[in-house]
This record gives C-alpha cells, sequence and structure tokens, in this order.
C-alpha cells in the first residue's frame, strides 16, 4: 500500500499535536518559607499523593497582622538547566490593583486563574483572614497548562515571592515536571 507525502504529513501533525495536548504535570517539591514570623507563617504546606494519578498541593498562612491593604506579588518562572534558570518570565505586580481589574495583566491573569477556585484569594484588599490553597490538583493543572500554551517537556519552578507593606514576607517555591 502506497501513502502519499501529504497524508504522511497530516498524519505526522496529527501526532505532534497530540503529544502537545497530553502533556502530563506532575508535582515534585513545594517549600513554603516565611521571612517574618511575626507577620505570617505556614501552617502547612504539602504535596500529597492519593494515588499514582492524583497529587494535590495544599498550603495555609496563618496572618497574624491585619488588614493587609498593600500586598505586591513577584512571579518567577524557572526551567531546570543545571540548576534553575530563569525561564519565559519575572514580572511584580501589585495584587491589590491586578484583583479589581483582573484583564489589566493577561499574564498574571491566567496564572492566577490556576489556583482562583482552589483558594481563598479571589477578591480585592484589604485581606484581614488567612490565606488558603487548598488540593490544587495536577488534573487541573494538566488541563490549564497544557491545553494553552505548547511548553517544552522537562522541569519547572514556579517561585512566587509576597511582599506586603513593600516587606518581603514570603516565599512559595512550586516545582512540577512536564512529560
Amino acid at each position: 500500500m502506497q501513502y502519499n507525502r501529504g497524508f504522511l504529513l497530516k498524519l505526522f501533525v496529527i501526532f505532534y499535536f497530540l503529544k502537545i495536548v497530553s502533556s502530563k504535570v506532575e508535582f515534585t517539591n513545594i517549600n513554603c518559607t516565611s521571612w517574618d514570623p511575626e507577620f505570617s507563617d505556614f501552617e502547612y504546606c504539602y504535596l500529597k499523593s492519593v494515588n499514582r494519578s492524583y497529587k494535590y498541593m495544599s498550603l495555609k498562612v496563618n496572618l497574624y497582622k491585619v488588614p493587609i491593604n498593600v500586598i505586591k506579588v513577584n512571579i518567577a518562572a524557572l526551567k531546570r538547566f543545571n540548576g534553575y534558570k530563569p525561564f519565559l518570565y519575572n514580572a511584580t505586580v501589585d495584587a491589590c490593583r491586578f484583583l479589581k481589574n483582573p484583564k489589566s495583566n493577561p499574564v498574571f491573569s491566567y496564572l492566577h486563574n490556576m489556583f482562583r477556585s482552589f483558594s481563598n484569594m479571589n477578591h480585592t484588599c484589604p485581606y484581614n483572614h488567612d490565606l488558603v490553597v487548598e488540593k490544587l490538583n495536577t488534573n487541573f493543572l494538566n488541563n490549564h497548562i497544557t491545553s494553552a500554551l505548547p511548553v517544552p517537556e522537562g522541569d519547572y519552578a514556579l517561585q512566587t515571592s509576597w511582599f506586603a507593606n513593600n516587606i518581603l514576607r514570603a516565599t512559595v517555591l512550586v516545582s512540577i515536571t512536564l512529560s
């Protein structure tokens, strides 16, 4: 049986895009650091593996000096090349202003949508309660990351640094593998 080149090219393209869409996100580590324990501290910060295909992340930070009216977040995407190196994005946003108008920054809007439905960090300032991200699972991230962005396979980390009143208060580093 003979196939023409057009058919083989179409078949190659289909398999190529199926490979991108079928990428798998897997949590490998989480590290939460409170830089000012009198201001805030992590009650818990962990990854939980329910079975081979279902993992989730949970964290809770207790805020001791509320209300908080000025919040800035620095987000850095890192890729592992002999250690973690900057990859694609490293920027700081005024979280209070962003939450008033999420369309003002499409990149942060995309990142916020990754955890918004699993968190209580979905309203504007002031924050006068503890902050929680509860059971953010890899199945949700698989759909969110791999369906929108053709990210190459590899080891990645997302580092967030949280500033309140222009003072670094906490850092959260989440490591993932894309396969």
